[in-house]
């Protein structure tokens, strides 16, 4: 392999180049972790001497997952883009984690790719995780294939991986290769090409003897094969073709064989490659289905463009000679060359020296704020993994990477700074997993405040938040192996840190009417501090805010010192009385005080407003209240009960069942109060098997039980 320079990270290395986009395939490797991606993909690159080896090296890295944090964790954590040439044609593979934390990762590598291979092992089969990634590409017509690997397991079975694809992912999932046994009876040795009636006898390695079948290769496949021809021809353009097969003539692989390459990029028929990454069994049916089953860049449909203000913009066409449009799909910092981003061009040629508008829709709730400035690209490489190779452009449909960019974030738009465009944007996770991190002194503070923006920059799926009531720093995340990553990347960059039990914001209120004397006296030479006031406090209801009312009759209050004391009840609202939480829905009437011609001062009845707010809450029952949400959870029927059960348990009140738009999920639907939702995330993950998923809005907030409300006054008294 070549080996990254040591002063600017990037290889001499040469990388493939095309010329136009009909000679592309951006395919993403979809399926849950273990399953085999990575490995198939090392796999891939040495059986067409992208590189000379396979697998895994001394040090725990491949060529796709390089991120220390993926070393450290032994499982994929982030996207990578693995090209290689087959039969002429660039493969662009890109590789995706299979934990469902990183499903940001996934949604990035499906808005690159124009189709996506499911990587299921013949061992675990298809998991719940898995069907619903299914149907999300099911939702925006991704083509579809299946690889079936790890068939050298002793526990690997093929045909009932099968089975448990047509049961997860629904009619034309059929195997177009069926594995052959080696002389020893359980060893697969070859593949037999159900349409083409190849036999690929890999009996002496790789890359196989190839021959044609024999009848008695055909007998105990014959029934594989004709529910094969039987969906291919379902799928076909000429509407006699079925009517003649039903009559007895005989469909030859000159007419299948095409009429499955259409259905297969069409998203309509999803074939099923058995592929063995250790031994090399089925490489070369897989890349030759990728290169004439997958569609190219010229047949997939592209997202929709606006100008940058909105105006409406002309579809795009997938042409070399358009105008630039291209999208930032993942933004990673490379210790040597900074800001690496992969682009995938959409349309026009991205060229060296070229000037770029760079726009972003921005994300404000999640620290990213909108932006537009004109940058220049100096360079732009083919990534091979972590490796750049630099290349001359890059054409509509194909995938690089520039470095360096100052503002360019994931998921923004690069286009000609003469007609700046923006793309529609791809649908992002909600991170629903909150993180408090603390810097362990003042000076991590200014470190931790860069990287973070660093890894906000780059990943679209980590919210920033700095709470107004707990004052803490919080990292939302999509799940606990996330934010294992996200706080490991923050400690590589010089960070010293520690993380802290999460806060939920509560308020105070009255729970009962109480009046309040409010006196505050000090004389010490010269002017001295003077201000009285009598006040009454009423509870109002939720969501009604504060209401301050004057009822002071014959100037007992100055009427300049009226709204000192106004302002005064307001600072000690903000600051809590119990708990330290801002106190919400009451009303404050101000009846009665005392003032001195010289002593007293705006200062001193503001003092005074505050003091008697606190006697009133001494006298009255003060009551804190938690927000509540309501929360929608997606699984799959059999999980409903559980869920329901679970949500009871979290003092959550269900609100019914339904089934979704596609009929194969249920949303349960329930109020829940936010301090029973932090771990969530994980534990929804738990109880459904990784397939479950939520939403949560804010509804109101209501008040906590007791019990749960003295332990929070006691741990804030005892501060």
């Amino acid at each position: 392999m070549a080996q990254r320079t040591s002063d600017k990270g990037v290889t001499g290395a040469a990388a493939p180049v095309v010329t136009e986009p009909g000679r592309v395939r951006n395919v993403v490797l979809v399926g849950h972790s273990g399953s085999g991606k990575t490995t198939l993909v090392e796999a891939l690159l040495a059986a067409t001497s992208t590189i000379p080896r396979a697998g895994s090296v001394a040090d725990g890295t491949t060529v796709t997952d390089h991120d220390p944090a993926a070393v450290r964790q032994q499982r994929s954590v982030a996207l990578s883009c693995a090209p290689l040439v087959h039969d002429g044609v660039k493969i662009n593979l890109l590789d995706t984690p299979g934990y469902a934390d990183f499903v940001g990762e996934l949604r990035a590598g499906l808005r690159a790719a124009d189709a996506a291979l499911f990587v299921v092992s013949a061992v675990d089969g298809v998991d719940a995780a898995t069907t619903a990634l299914w149907a999300e590409c099911a939702a925006v017509g991704m083509p579809r294939a299946v690889a079936i690997t790890r068939l050298d397991h002793p526990r690997a079975d093929f045909d009932e991986t099968v089975a448990d694809c047509q049961d997860a992912f629904g009619e034309n999932v059929l195997p177009i290769y069926r594995p052959m046994l080696g002389d020893d009876g359980s060893s697969i040795a070859g593949l037999l090409g159900l349409v083409t009636l190849r036999v690929l006898d890999y009996s002496a390695g790789y890359p196989p003897e190839v021959g044609r079948a024999e009848q008695g290769h055909l007998t105990p496949v014959e029934e594989d094969r004709n529910q094969l021809i039987e969906g291919i021809i379902a799928e076909s353009e000429d509407e006699s073709l079925m009517d003649r097969y039903l009559e007895g003539e005989q469909v030859g692989p000159e007419v299948l064989v095409p009429d499955l390459e259409k259905a297969v990029a069409r998203g309509h028929f999803y074939p099923v490659i058995p592929v063995c990454a250790a031994t090399g069994v089925g490489l070369d049916a897989l890349l030759d289905g990728l290169v004439s089953g997958a569609p190219s860049p010229l047949e997939h449909d592209l997202p929709m463009v606006t100008g940058v203000d909105g105006s409406p913009k002309q579809p795009l066409t997938c042409d070399p000679d358009g105008p630039l449009v291209a999208e930032v799909v993942k933004t990673t910092i490379d210790r040597h060359v900074g800001r690496v981003s992969l682009v995938r061009v959409f349309s026009g040629t991205l060229t060296p020296e070229s000037v770029v508008h760079v726009s972003g829709h921005g994300l404000a709730e999640r620290g990213h704020p909108d932006h537009d400035a004109d940058e220049r690209v100096a360079h732009i490489y083919a990534p091979l993994g972590a490796q750049l190779r630099e290349v001359g452009s890059c054409i509509a449909g194909d995938i690089c990477a520039i470095t360096k960019s100052g503002s360019a974030e994931t998921g923004d738009t690069l286009s000609g700074k003469d007609d700046p465009m923006l793309m529609e944007p791809w649908r992002m996770p909600e991170p629903l997993l909150p993180i408090a991190v603390v810097a362990k002194s003042r000076s991590d503070e200014d470190a931790l405040a860069k990287n973070l923006a660093r890894l906000v920059a780059g990943d679209p799926t980590l919210r920033l938040e700095r709470n107004a009531d707990t004052h803490q720093l919080v990292l939302w995340c999509m799940g606990e192996s996330h934010a294992e990553v996200v706080l490991d990347r923050l400690r590589a960059g010089g960070v010293e840190l520690d993380t802290e039990p999460v806060k939920v914001s509560l308020r105070e209120t009255f729970g009962s009417e109480a009046n309040g004397h409010g006196r505050h006296v000090k004389q010490s030479g010269g002017h001295g501090q003077y201000a009285v006031c009598d006040i009454r406090v009423e509870p109002l209801p939720r969501g009604s805010g504060f209401e301050f009312a004057d009822k002071v009759v014959g100037g007992a209050v100055p009427h300049n010192y009226i709204p000192s004391v106004e302002k005064g009840v307001r600072a000690q609202l903000a600051k809590g009385i119990v708990a330290g939480y801002p106190v919400v829905d009451l009303k404050v009437t101000l009846y009665d005080g005392k003032a001195h011609s010289v002593d007293s001062s705006d200062a001193a009845f503001q003092t005074a407003g505050a003091l008697a707010l606190k006697e009133a809450a001494a006298a009255a029952e003060v009551v804190l209240l938690e927000p509540v949400d309501e929360v929608v959870v997606k699984v799959p029927d059999e999980y409903v009960g559980a869920v329901m059960s679970d949500l009871s348990g979290r003092r959550g009140r269900p609100l019914g069942s339904e089934a979704d738009e596609s009929g194969e999920f249920s949303l349960v639907r329930a109020e829940v109060p936010a301090t029973e939702l932090i771990r969530y995330a994980v534990e929804l993950r738990a109880l459904s098997s990784g397939a479950g998923t939520f939403s949560r809005t804010y509804a109101r907030h209501e008040a906590m039980p007791a019990h749960l409300a003295d332990a929070i006054r006691k741990e804030h008294a005892a501060r």
